[in-house]
Parts: structure tokens; sequence; C-alpha cells
């Protein structure tokens, strides 16, 4: 009798496991054919565990475009929280007022200018701010736990210094130093890819401007962190899609193919055509075709790759290009544009953008580009938590801001972002973007071939230093090369690792080599400026990343710029020919910097210096902008990468 009783039980079971796995089957194939675009294979092995609902930006492959509901708040979706390497940290979300964060800092937009602004097309957006969703605790155990994670990453004697100092000899704000590197703490939630490598944890700079360390670096893997509920759709950088080596130092011959490999190889396909993306493919065999020109107005054909192209590429912008700027998202991240100091490149474009009427379309079924207009210069003053080995919240802000643009439009994930572009100058742009904005096209004043900075797609943009918002060109010019006395000069703060380099070798060691640490100080900078506009070549040496705004300073002061550093993509790298009226020179080489100028023959050096003063004009800005001005050139490389990397079905 007991063993027909154990009989009955294990048949019973059997049958209760069979149910279940034909009930696990089940699932798993009403899942497959569920996903979103009926395909069930991610890139980078992740998976998204929620199936596009309406009102969300994913969509069924033969879906056609829609009218996106409209979300009246942001929800929060799970993120990663970097950390240091010494445990977690906790990001505390916190619900705060509704009333929208205010600052005060002198140097940005004033309230007059907010007025102008408002007036001319500028308004808060209906949305909620996002800064108080992503707000990192200020409470003390947070910042100590910072303080306390070690010498090998953070401490108080030679961690990263967040006082803005004053650079006498240039007169520009030092950099803020970065958090030492950080490795993701995944919440159980979060799906991310394994390809990961953790990078070697830095010091920042002291007060004293001595060197403890490089500047910190974000990871060279491929990592993609996407919350569960995000309604983007992010695909592998386009770096590592490519195929495309590149060298440990890559010089300008190197860039010049990995361009045009790029170019040849990586195309954008949209998830439905329009018209735009038909206009797009039109412009592009016209400028494939451009008739030769040799003598155009105002453009000097040596200082371009090819004159013809550009003209032609720069009419059809001009007669063609259409372009949508997101309203979403409230002050001081978005539409707050900063005007002055060294990151006033991106506050300068976004306030030129949000008030153009000549290539800003309000339908953005006419658009071919879509602006996304945050500042990471107000970014990192409105969320970075001083002493914090992370800036993940800032991370997370930005991807919210994705999903909150994701979720209204559906033209995010059209072209996963591929139309979309964004303008930051900051030096932690590049790993703040690198994930949720692979696809965009990125200007970047920090263009590192070794940090992300990929070919054809992302734009090099100038870091320009801005001392007058009411007047951006003040003081332009310089003596002319006859009264150019001072064979190199060089003046800053010893930030990074080449500069220290610099110095070993040529300060105080040749009357020709005006090579500083700092110079007196003086009225508006005025030695400083002095020696720009008085010598022959400025030297462009690279601080804690690889651009500097003394690259657009030596073209401002008609000096013939000397570029210091490896892997740095020069601004309209796409247009300009950089080697016509610039320098480079590898950092090994600093030994021998004077005997390469002096190689140079007197010949070459005056043409040089004629074709710096003939490119200025791409380099300045105007409060109303003029044709070839900066403004027009950042907008012309974004027009030119999409028009070299979209194909329409």
């Amino acid at each position: 009798m007991g063993q027909k009783k154990l009989f009955l039980f294990r048949l019973k079971t059997n049958r209760l496991i069979w149910l279940i796995g034909i009930t696990v089957a089940a699932i798993v194939v009403y899942r497959y054919f569920q996903f979103p675009y009926g395909n069930n294979t991610l890139p980078n092995g992740f998976y998204v565990d929620k199936i596009a609902k309406s009102g969300s930006s994913g969509f069924q492959a033969a879906d056609l475009p829609f009218e996106p509901e409209i979300f009246n708040n942001v929800t929060i979706f799970n993120q990663a929280n970097y950390t240091g390497a010494h445990g977690p940290e906790t990001v505390t979300k916190t619900k705060t007022s509704e009333k929208k964060d205010t600052i005060s800092t002198p140097g940005f937009v004033s309230e007059s200018e907010i007025a102008s602004n408002k007036s001319s097309g500028f308004h808060e957006s209906d949305e909620r701010s996002l800064v108080d969703s992503v707000r990192l605790s200020g409470d003390k155990s947070t910042i100590e736990k910072a303080k306390n994670l070690g010498p090998s990453s953070y401490n108080n004697t030679t961690g990263a210094n967040l006082t803005k100092e004053v650079d006498i000899s240039s007169g520009s704000e030092h950099k803020l130093a970065a958090p030492p590197d950080f490795t993701p703490s995944i919440s159980p939630s979060t799906e991310v890819s394994t390809n990961f490598t953790p990078p070697v944890l830095s010091n920042g700079p002291n007060k004293t401007d001595s060197v403890n360390g490089e500047r910190f670096k974000t990871s060279k893997g491929d990592v993609n962190i996407l919350g569960k509920n995000s309604s983007t759709t992010i695909l592998p950088k386009e770096n590592k899609d490519s195929n495309i080596p590149v060298p440990e130092v890559t010089s300008i011959s190197e860039m010049n193919k990995l361009l045009l490999q790029y170019h040849a190889s990586n195309r954008s396909m949209p998830r439905w055509s329009s018209a735009a993306d038909q206009e797009l493919l039109q412009a592009r065999s016209e400028i494939e075709n451009a008739p030769v020109v040799e003598n155009v107005e105002n453009l000097y054909a040596p200082l371009y790759r090819n004159v013809s192209t550009f003209k032609r590429s720069y009419e059809l912008m001009e007669q063609t290009l259409k372009v949508y700027v997101y309203r979403e998202g409230s002050k001081p991240v978005m539409h707050s544009p900063h005007l002055l100091g060294i990151y006033a490149s991106e506050g300068w474009f976004m306030r030129l953008m949000e008030v153009d009427k000549r290539f800003v379309t309000k339908d953005p079924k006419k658009a071919h580009l879509f602006y996304l207009p945050f500042s990471t210069r107000m970014l990192e003053h409105t969320l970075y938590v001083k002493n914090s080995p992370s800036y993940s919240n800032m991370i997370e802000y930005l991807h919210n801001y994705v999903d909150l643009i994701a979720g209204k439009h559906p033209y995010w994930n059209r072209t996963e972002g591929a139309d979309h572009f964004l303008v930051a100058c900051h030096d932690w742009a590049p790993s703040e973007t690198q994930d949720h904005f692979a696809n965009c096209i990125r200007a970047l004043c920090n263009a590192d071939v070794k940090e992300g900075f990929v070919f054809g797609k992302d734009v090099s943009l100038p870091e320009t230093k801005v001392y007058s918002a009411q007047n951006p060109t003040k003081r332009v010019g310089g003596q002319p090369a006859s009264r150019r006395t001072t064979l190199a000069f060089f003046a800053g703060g010893m930030h990074g690792y080449v500069r220290p380099i610099l110095m070993k070798h040529w300060e105080n060691k040749d009357p020709d080599m005006k090579i500083f640490r700092n110079l007196p100080r003086s009225r508006a900078n005025r030695i400083y400026v002095d020696y720009m506009k008085s010598s022959k070549y400025c030297i462009c040496a690279k601080g804690y990343e690889v651009n500097s705004p003394r690259v657009v300073e030596a073209i401002f002061y008609e000096c013939v710029p000397v570029i210091i550093s490896d892997n740095f993509v020069p601004p309209f790298f796409e247009i300009l020919n950089w080697e016509s009226f610039a320098v480079i020179i590898p950092e090994k080489d600093i030994p021998n910097l004077k005997s390469i100028l002096l190689s140079i023959p007197e010949k070459r050096y005056l043409e040089m210096q004629m074709m710096v003063k003939k490119v200025q004009q791409h380099f300045l800005w105007h409060r109303n902008p003029v044709k070839y001005d900066i403004f027009h050139m950042i907008l012309h490389s974004i027009w030119y990468n999409r028009v070299f990397t979209a194909i329409a079905r």
C-alpha cells in the first residue's frame, strides 16, 4: 500500500513539472513574437525586459509614424550607480519643491538676457525639472565617504579640488578636476554589457598646480547601461562596430584615413523613410559631384581639404537644412546658455540656435536634424556634488532626458538618435554621453581619438575663451609677421603630464623660447595677450584633456598654433586642412621643439601666418551670426557628417 501511494505521488509530481514546463515554454514563445521590431536579439547581449507600449518610443517594424502621448512628468528609471573602488555609493533621489532652481553665479546669463531670450523664443518647459529627480544626497556621510576612499583613488591632500581658480597667465578658469575613475555598482534590475574594462584610478591636481597624476579617464570598454523601463533604443558604439583599428598615437594622416573609412563603411538606416531623408541623399550626390572651383570669394582654397565640395555643401546647407529644437527640459541645465569662459562654445551655439529663424523649423517632420539643447557646463554646475568620486547622477539626468524626448516624440527611435545632435564643451562630456548618446552626432571640445570620438560622425568643437558677451571679438588681431620677435610662447598651469615635460626642457632655457608657468598679474591679461600678439608660434600644449582654448586663442591673435596633444582631433577636421596653417608636434618630440620650429623656412612661416588670418573668420562668435563664422561652421560640420552617414529606405 505504501508503494502505491509513493507511485501516485511521483505521478502527480511529474505531471506538475510537465505543466510548469509547458507554461514556461508558452511564455518564452509569446515573448519571442511580441519583442519590439520582431527580433529577439539585441546587440552586445543586452535584453530589454519590457515590451514597448503605446506612448513609448518603441514600435513594431511595420508601424507608421504616430502622434505620441504627452507625459506630464518624468519617470525615474533604474540606472547603475557609478562608484569609487572602495564600495558602492548611494544615489538618493529626493522629491523637492516644484520651484525651479536658480543660479546667481557671476558670468552666467543675466536676468536681462533671460528676459530677452524669452521674448526671442526661449521659454521654460511645462515639464517638471529633471534636476530634482537625480540630485545626489548632500549629507555629510556621503561626502565623507567620498573623501575617505584611500590614497589610490581620492583623498583630501591629493584629491580633485573643485574650487575655481584663475589662471594668471591665460586668464581662464582652471578646468575642474574630474572625480577618480569608477566601477559600476549594478542594481538587480539593470542589464549591463559584459564588455567592460575597469579603468585605472588616478588622482587629480591640487591647488598649487603640482601634478599628482593624469586626469580622470573613462573606460575604453563598451559599457551600455539601460533601465528596464527605458523608452530609448541604444546600439553599440559605432567606433566599435566599424572595425577600424585605431593606433596608440594617431597622426593627422591616419586621422584622414579613419575619416574616409568611416564615411565609406557606416550608414544610418531610418525605420521609416521621409522626404528629409531623400533631400539628404540628393545633397550627398550634389556634394560628391560638386563642380571644381578655384577662386571662391572669402575662401582661400589651400585652407580646405576640398574647397569645391565645401562650397557646395555650405550652399546646400543654406538652401536645405532644417533643424528641430526640442523645447522639453527645464533651466538651468536646458535652455540656459553660458556665454563666458572656456566652455562658452556650447552656450553661444545654444543661444544662437534657439533663436535662429533660418534653419530652425517648428515642424519636426521637415527636420533633417534634431538638436538636444542641454549644457554640460550647467549640468556640472547644477548637479555635481563637491568632492564626490562619481558623477553618475549627471549621466542619469541625461538618460532621463532622452527618455523624456523618446517618450513624447517618435523621432529618436526612427534612427536610434543618429539624426540627433548635441554640442558640449565640458571635459566630462565624452564620458557623460558615451552610452545613451552613442549614436548621436556629438560636437565635443574634448575630441580625443582614444576616448570614443568617432570620425565621420562626431564633430570637433572649437574651445573658445570668451571674455565679453557683448563683444566676443574684442581685441581680435595681432602684430604683423615682421614685428613678431618671439619665436615661441606658452604660459599656463601645470595641468596634466605634457606641460611639466615642456617646462623641464624649455622653461628659462632659451631666450627665443618664452615658456612660463605663470605670468605676473595684469589688467585684462594684457601681458599674456601681448605675448600671443607678438610671437611667431604659440604653443598649445594639452592639459588634463586633449583640448585647449589656446588653439583658438592663437588663431584669434594671428599666431601660428603649435599643437602638442597626441590623439587630438582639431576643430572642423572634416573640412579644414590643418597642416596648411598649424604645426602639429607629437608629445615625444618636445625636446626637439626649437629645432623643429627653426627648420620651418621663413617663407613657409609667412604663408602659414597669412593663412591663420584667413581661417580666423571660421572661429569668431558674433551676436548676430555672419556667413562662414563659427556658428555656421559648427552647424555645417554636423550637417556634413549627417549627409554622409544617412541612408533612406
